[in-house]
């Protein structure tokens, strides 16, 4: 019988269970099928963000937006426009009831298992395909899973002893070469985002001046101390690092705002005689809302792009 068996919501970063449909049947298929949920919810954020792994008698799909995954199993035979239908429209309820702040700082397992009632009701009717809304424009999502097809995980990469390290630097067919985690997009930017980054520009530019002048009034005093200039300098590159840090995303990237303004914080106290203290108030101060700013704007997952 062609049916979708179970769903569950999973987040993307570390793999931890929002929600997840209620799965009564225990047999060694099943168990099996759930080992192969759990081992995909650690790979997530190196795979497409669209995937189907065929598992013999049951196939498991997944999309993944926003930084969560929606995932289901189903019979091999259960179609799979109709079974991605199903998973768009999970993601879709899910990102309208609850917002992404929720889910990134969401800790204990099943924390919105409220969202069970959804993901059954909305399985019994992809299982009764006359109760299905004639709304639904099938054609639409048939269409784009001919232009880009899901990435077909196989079971012997699964259980492979590198995981799918190669998956990551592969073609996936319709989207190019995935990229790694080092090179995620990042969230929309924000006003207060924008704003830290004139200042953090402004701050920078301001001590490349004060470099260049601290260098003239070397050559003019032989006594001057060219440490001061080696300040100026090394809070321009701070503050050019942490506009770098606000735009692209890399490995390590909290700490290393924060070793970051560290450094700001360090040149500043070293230059306190070149400076008054509002001047040295302004750029700590810049420094430290820069800061705040890349730590707000988190990695993103791919957004959605069906057109049910």
């Amino acid at each position: 019988m062609s049916m979708i068996v179970s769903a569950s919501v999973v987040r993307v970063r570390d793999g931890l269970p929002l929600s997840a449909s209620t799965d009564y049947d225990q047999s060694t298929g099943m168990q099996e099928c759930r080992k192969y949920f759990k081992m995909l919810s650690k790979k997530l954020p190196q795979l497409p963000d669209r995937c189907t792994l065929k598992t013999g008698q049951y196939n498991i799909n997944f999309i993944s937006s926003l930084g969560v995954s929606y995932m289901m199993l189903c019979t091999e035979n259960y179609p799979s426009v109709l079974a991605f239908c199903f998973l768009d429209e999970l993601q879709k309820e899910f990102i309208t009831t609850y917002n992404m702040m929720k889910t990134n700082t969401a800790i204990r397992p099943y924390c919105f298992i409220e969202f069970d009632n959804f993901i059954q009701r909305t399985k019994q009717r992809y299982n009764n395909t006359r109760s299905l809304s004639t709304k639904m424009n099938l054609a639409d999502m048939q269409t784009e899973i001919k232009l880009r097809p899901p990435y077909q995980i196989s079971v012997s990469e699964l259980g492979s002893a590198n995981g799918f390290s190669h998956v990551s630097v592969g073609e996936y067919k319709g989207t190019g070469k995935i990229s790694a985690a080092p090179h995620q997009r990042l969230e929309p930017v924000t006003l207060p985002g924008i704003v830290s980054f004139v200042l953090s520009l402004l701050c920078g530019a301001l001590n490349l001046i004060r470099g260049f002048h601290a260098i003239e009034s070397l050559l003019q005093n032989e006594g001057e101390d060219f440490s001061y200039v080696i300040a100026f300098f090394l809070g321009t590159v701070a503050c050019l690092y942490q506009c770098y840090l606000f735009v692209y995303y890399t490995g390590w990237r909290n700490a290393k705002s924060f070793l970051t303004f560290g450094l700001i914080c360090l040149c500043n106290m070293y230059l306190y005689e070149l400076r008054n203290l509002w001047q040295l108030f302004f750029h700590v101060t810049v420094g430290a809302f820069s800061t705040l700013q890349i730590r707000l704007r988190h990695p993103q997952g791919k957004s959605p792009d069906y057109n049910v």
